[in-house]
């Protein structure tokens, strides 16, 4: 018998491989790709519905890692407690997807590990340019920004130089994307500036097998 939750995994993994094909592939300062309609819109209304309140009391110095013990993963507690969290970390771990994200990106995620991280930052919130760490295989972001105020508030990319300089912000429209394959001059972050809600997404990655913090681990 199918269970509620494996059907919505079929539907998620049906949209996101929807949402890879079509793409917008951008090269300059480097390669990464623009998405729309990542995820079924069930999916996006149950994700923002999550019953967690941004977290208070954030240091904001312009790294994640410094709120560590606020963070929010969809672990395996996550996928045991809401039916939504289950559905999409299926679906992202799902070997027609992999594939599907391979032949976008070229890269291989054979030995990928799944990590989905859930954010929601509010004004004060900013992130230096910086490049994801070497163990990071693939990194995604989902928006889901339900306030047209937010739109300005999607990822910078910033290109190599040494002052980095701002080149494009993806778009943070509900449900909008971006995707590229950490490297040596893959520069992003979030320049300050002022944030006009909560500005809710997730963070996909596939990491490989020797990333340490299991228990952020789908």
């Amino acid at each position: 018998m199918i269970t509620s939750t494996e059907m919505t995994s079929s539907k998620t993994t049906k949209a996101i491989i929807s949402s890879l094909a079509n793409a917008q592939h951008i090269s300059e300062p480097y390669d990464y790709w623009l998405l729309e309609d990542v995820l079924p819109e069930a999916d996006c209304d149950a994700i923002a519905a999550l019953p967690f309140a941004p977290p208070g009391a954030r240091l904001f110095d312009g790294r994640r890692e410094a709120n560590n013990s606020a963070r929010a993963y969809f672990s395996c507690e996550f996928q045991s407690r809401f039916d939504v969290c289950a559905a999409v970390a299926a679906a992202f771990d799902a070997p027609s997807v992999r594939s599907a994200a391979e032949q976008l990106t070229g890269t291989s995620l054979t030995n990928g590990r799944l990590r989905i991280e859930y954010c929601q930052d509010g004004d004060g919130f900013w992130l230096e340019p910086h490049v994801d760490i070497q163990v990071k295989l693939f990194t995604m972001l989902v928006h889901l920004a339900d306030s047209p105020d937010l739109y300005d508030a999607g990822t910078d990319i910033y290109d190599d130089s040494p002052e980095h300089n701002l080149v494009a912000t993806a778009p943070c429209a509900w449900n909008t994307g971006l995707i590229f394959i950490p490297g040596r001059n893959t520069w992003h972050g979030f320049t300050p500036r002022p944030i006009l809600g909560i500005r809710k997404s997730l963070i996909i990655n596939y990491v490989s097998p020797e990333w340490r913090a299991v228990e952020e681990l789908a």
